[in-house]
């Protein structure tokens, strides 16, 4: 094998290895079933000093379209005083609070997405915000990889 094929092939490995990015959306594909995927899911949350606040079952409306599951979940998270201080500075990102993850499963496997933090960075360019939403863009990204473990 070549030097070209071989970095072009290291290349698309290193970009297999972390979350994808499409259309403003992170996602992550984990070999966890997904009892086990959630279970991860939550104690990540909880590592990186998010508290829990939702976890909401969708399966009623997914039921309406012909999809059973009742392994699609979106946990919501935050850490409290975070939330309450940028609202209070920037009431606008209510709308976007509490940060959240889907998770949901695929066969034996489970599927996380969640909205990227820099797609709402576009809406609201304040400098002193950026630091929040990498932050954010960060301990996503660290829970997914976690649970991608």
């Amino acid at each position: 094998m070549n030097l070209r094929k071989w970095m072009a092939s290291t290349l698309a490995l290193a970009c297999l290895s972390g979350p994808a990015t499409a259309d403003g959306l992170l996602m992550a594909r984990s070999d966890k079933s997904f009892p086990e995927a959630m279970t991860v899911l939550q104690s990540a949350i909880s590592a990186r000093g998010y508290t829990i606040t939702r976890l909401q079952q969708v399966n009623e409306n997914l039921e309406r379209r012909d999809y059973k599951s009742d392994m699609y979940r979106v946990v919501y998270f935050g850490k409290f005083e975070e939330v309450r201080q940028v609202t209070a500075a920037h009431p606008e990102l209510i709308a976007f609070l509490p940060l959240s993850i889907t998770i949901f499963a695929e066969g034996d496997e489970s599927i996380m997405v969640a909205s990227h933090p820099q797609t709402i960075s576009a809406f609201y360019p304040d400098a002193a915000l950026k630091p929040l939403f990498d932050r954010w863009e960060q301990d996503i990204e660290a829970i997914m990889d976690e649970v991608r473990e």
